[in-house]
């Protein structure tokens, strides 16, 4: 059952006193936002009852489930009328027919988009370490797709030192159309590293990681669904996140969407709009999107 707390459900900071300029910008957001939603039996069925083909989705990849779930979902959705991009994890992903095996197949169920991770293996099954080597393979053998996604870490990696994401992420970024941020609490840290891409030359456009309206207890059940190792990793990337579900009442986005807000209407930054890590709790996460929308109308 979701935890409907009020905070969740009701947006909350954006009134009619507010610069028309930043309504406009965070309706654009809002309207534009994707979902990340994970690969689980019931989540076909979710995403058709819950999400019009007008929201874009990416599909996680975990090293539990493995590539397949992730590609066969996505190929799913897009035949039945979604923009999918799956994760794909470059280590995977065995060999170069290997991928070329998995760009066939998404291309021929109309899949348009990927997001490229290095994944969170221990070792990788084949020959590629890290996401780069893969954007380079997927550029080898010409591949389809017009969206291409890299990862984004306003608070650095769990496992990788702060000058070293940063030089990945310049050598990735030709290789991509976007950046999607992992989740980061505070809108200032995340609108500040923004700003320290660009000055590298990077230019891609931004999505802002946020939850989406998840309850604890949807929490607790996803990190059990995702194996002791997976959960403990997941854990250490996203550190600040899981306590803030855990404060009395819950954690809400609305704050942090309030003050993202006014990056969104400074074009210097790159910011464009909004992922929503949904965690499969669809129904209440396109609710809240839908009461900000009317909102802002």
């Amino acid at each position: 059952m979701v935890d409907t707390h009020p905070n969740i459900s009701r947006p909350v900071g954006i009134n009619s006193g507010s610069p028309l300029g930043h309504r406009a910008a965070l309706g654009r957001a809002l309207r534009d936002a994707t979902y990340e939603v994970l690969p689980f039996k019931s989540t076909y069925d979710k995403v058709l009852a819950h999400v019009s083909t007008d929201t874009a989705l990416t599909v996680t990849t975990t090293e539990v489930k493995g590539l397949g779930p992730t590609v066969d979902l996505s190929m799913a959705l897009s035949r039945a009328g979604y923009r999918t991009a799956p994760h794909l994890a470059a280590r995977l992903v065995r060999d170069h027919a290997h991928l070329a095996d998995l760009v066939d197949a998404l291309r021929d169920a109309g899949v348009t988009g990927i997001f490229v991770i290095a994944g969170d293996a221990a070792e990788p099954v084949g020959r590629f370490a890290d996401a780069l080597s893969l954007l380079q393979a997927l550029q080898e053998i010409g591949h389809p797709f017009t969206t291409v996604g890299i990862g984004g870490y306003p608070e650095g990696h769990g496992f990788i030192g702060g000058p070293v994401i940063e030089q990945a992420t310049v050598d990735k970024a030709p290789y991509a159309t976007q950046m999607i941020t992992q989740l980061c609490f505070d809108a200032g840290t995340t609108v500040d590293w923004a700003t320290r891409l660009r000055a590298t030359g990077v230019d891609l456009p931004v999505r802002v990681g946020i939850p989406g309206a998840v309850s604890r207890q949807k929490l607790i059940r996803v990190s059990a669904g995702l194996g002791l190792g997976q959960s403990a990793r997941f854990l250490k990337k996203q550190k600040n996140m899981f306590w803030r579900f855990f404060l009395p009442g819950g954690y809400s986005p609305n704050k942090l969407v309030e003050r993202l807000t006014p990056a969104f209407a400074d074009g210097g930054n790159g910011l464009s709009g909004f992922h929503v890590f949904t965690f499969n709790e669809l129904e209440s996460t396109e609710a809240w999107r839908q009461a900000w929308l009317r909102k802002l109308t």
